[in-house]
């Protein structure tokens, strides 16, 4: 059973949260706040896995209390799911390590997805053997599964999975799937950071390319290859990663 914490300054909300959240006999909801301060107290007095955080907290952000939590709590920090009506915060949310991003009003059935996603994660956990390398917060660095990116004014999930490559050219950084391409204006540098536990990689100083996706290597001048992704592209790799990828692919 989870323990869940729900931060938010109104009362009805919460109310219904923590309705949808007992249905799914997964989750017991072990305390509520609605401001910043009495959110950290209760998170360090409970101890809850996981804190359904609304984004607007009567004068103070929800946001705040996520780097709070990361800063404070290392890796006993829990697990955090934005609950919120407001969609432009995604992005923040996400560089946040956020587990979820939930929006309002809530469906049942999008509670329910959150909460089994959070218990994989947690049972993931459990199961990492000791020692293992902790990230930034302190916490095991778990594969991250989407890439949240802004286009047209809006925050697109994309699932790690689907992208081959992601480039830098004419000025601009693209990112490629396996059915389309998103011009962000993302420098390759910072996506290189969000994607440091994905099996997304630097090749190049112009390209970074998901090695899951590779099919086929062939060998090029001056010690060098080119990835071949399952679209055909070539990738090149320069000799400044070749020991690496080299390691990485077992070549």
């Amino acid at each position: 059973m989870l323990k869940a914490l729900i931060v938010d300054d109104e009362p009805l909300a919460r109310g219904e949260l923590a309705y949808l959240l007992r249905r799914t006999g997964l989750v017991e909801v072990v305390g509520e706040a609605d401001r910043l301060e009495q959110a950290i107290e209760r998170v360090r007095e409970l101890e809850p896995d996981v804190v359904f955080l609304d984004i607007q907290l009567e004068g103070e952000s929800g946001l705040d209390v996520a780097k709070r939590l990361a800063e404070g709590m290392g890796g006993r920090r829990p697990e955090i799911v934005f609950a919120t009506a407001y969609d432009e915060y995604a992005l923040q949310a996400f560089e946040l390590e956020a587990s979820d991003y939930v929006l309002k009003p809530f469906e049942e059935s999008r509670i329910e997805t959150a909460v089994s996603k959070i218990a994989r994660r947690l049972e993931r956990k459990e199961h990492q053997p000791p020692g293992a390398a902790s990230g930034p917060s302190g916490k095991p660095p778990g594969r991250i599964e989407r890439l949240p990116i802004s286009v047209d004014d809006r925050i697109m999930l994309i699932p790690i999975d689907k992208i081959l490559y992601i480039c830098f050219e004419d000025g601009k950084t693209s990112i490629v799937t396996e059915d389309r391409q998103y011009r962000v204006n993302d420098a390759l540098t910072a996506l290189e950071r969000k994607l440091q536990h994905s099996p997304i990689v630097r090749v190049h100083r112009a390209y970074l390319v998901n090695l899951d996706n590779v099919i086929e290597i062939q060998p090029w001048f001056n010690s060098t290859c080119t990835l071949i992704v399952r679209s055909g592209n070539s990738i090149p790799v320069s000799r400044t990663f070749m020991k690496e990828i080299k390691q990485l692919l077992n070549f």
